[in-house]
């Protein structure tokens, strides 16, 4: 069953406050240039206002799993940042698991905000997301987003994380920078 708009706001002002309170990343809504409907440098994200409740969700906490990776790959950060013309197949199963990973740390990032109702959305939006993107990378053109849903896909792993934060005198009781690691001394691990 879709989740309503009412749920999606209750979930985006939890998430938003969550993300911003925990660990000091202001979620800004702004007007973000087309085509894109968010943006994210590694210590901000910012979501579009004309999108949709139920985009600004997935935006948001999407861009929070690529404010991870960036964080604790420089590898990850240089993918963001690529642009993709007529990729490879291999190219295409990289971004792949890069969008995954992405989401993975989006479902850990629901879990840890409190939001446990919404894992079979975000599978089912992610797998939207990346048949989207599948097809524009390799087309060229955007074909509708929705044109792309299928319910019930596989329920993604969500991904664990830790970020540990220093402090810095100029913003005392704020990150001032994100240092990532992860428990046992990996990079992240998804389940």
């Amino acid at each position: 069953m879709q989740p309503t708009d009412e749920r999606f706001r209750e979930v985006y002002n939890t998430v938003a406050a969550y993300v911003e309170d925990r660990y000091g990343i202001p979620v800004v809504i702004s007007d973000v240039v087309n085509p894109f409907t968010g943006d994210l440098d590694g210590s901000e994200i910012h979501v579009d206002y004309e999108n949709s409740i139920e985009e600004a969700v997935f935006i948001l906490v999407h861009l929070f799993g690529h404010t991870v990776q960036w964080n604790m790959s420089d590898y990850n950060r240089k993918i963001g940042y690529e642009v993709q013309q007529n990729p490879s197949v291999e190219k295409l199963d990289e971004l792949e698991r890069y969008e995954k990973e992405a989401c993975g740390y989006s479902l850990q990032l629901f879990h840890d905000a409190g939001v446990h109702d919404l894992d079979q959305w975000t599978s089912d939006y992610a797998a939207c997301d990346f048949a989207f993107l599948r097809t524009f990378y390799s087309t060229g053109k955007k074909s509708p987003f929705r044109s792309f849903w299928k319910d019930a896909q596989p329920l993604l792993n969500h991904c664990q994380f830790l970020i540990l934060f220093r402090q810095n005198g100029s913003r005392a009781g704020k990150a001032s920078s994100l240092e990532s690691k992860l428990a046992g001394s990996r990079p992240g691990f998804c389940f």
